[in-house]
């Protein structure tokens, strides 16, 4: 890491303990873990349409707010004294290490797939024992996950069973938008909740 990068996140944690400090904010010292969560979600989902739109300055700046999230929960613990924003970074270092053996071990992957295979047998045998809380997690996101890895493990979900798919020249963004919402309008009168549809069918191919 260059003398830059480190003086730069030097910097912005001490800016963040400062605006936690007794002479600090008064809006950042009322914040906690919960209050915070509707901004981390805001925050990510704006990354995203950054991100989607291309735009680098847009997206410089929505990972800077996400970076502001993640410093003030760090902050949070370090003043409980739990943990701080180093051991952060020491435990995702130790995680990275650790599911990728193919670069800092001993194991093979020549593909993309193969990664995504090695990630979750690892990360299943890192969970064995624990609840993983997937519930909490947005329906339609565990369901690409979900996609992903079926596809990397060579078993990719049959396109054609319930739907044709975007006519010739359609626009397939629009095409699935106004599928997801024809989906919601049937559970709409089928009385159920798409959500937890999604969930339950999830739960029951993958656990």
């Amino acid at each position: 890491m260059n003398d830059r990068v480190a003086q730069a996140l030097k910097d912005v944690v001490e800016v963040v303990a400062r605006l936690r400090g007794p002479d600090g904010c008064p809006w950042d010292r009322a914040q906690t873990h919960q209050s915070l969560i509707p901004y981390l979600l805001e925050e990510a989902y704006e990354l995203a349409a950054a991100i989607a739109e291309g735009d680098p300055a847009t997206m410089q700046e929505e990972l800077g707010d996400l970076l502001l999230q993640i410093l003030l929960h760090a902050q949070m613990a370090a003043e409980e004294g739990q943990f701080d924003i180093a051991d952060v970074a020491l435990a995702l270092k130790e995680k990275l290490v650790r599911r990728h053996p193919h670069v800092f071990g001993a194991a093979h992957a020549n593909s993309p797939e193969e990664v995504r295979v090695h990630w979750e047998e690892i990360k299943r045998e890192e969970n064995k024992g624990q609840k993983v809380k997937d519930s909490v997690k947005p329906g339609l996101l565990r369901a690409a996950k979900f996609v992903e890895v079926l596809e990397a493990q060579g078993q990719p979900v049959p396109l054609g069973k319930r739907l044709a798919g975007p006519a010739p020249g359609e626009d397939p963004q629009r095409w699935l938008a106004e599928v997801l919402v024809e989906a919601v309008a049937w559970a709409r009168q089928f009385r159920c909740d798409p959500e937890l549809a999604l969930h339950r069918f999830l739960e029951e191919k993958h656990g």
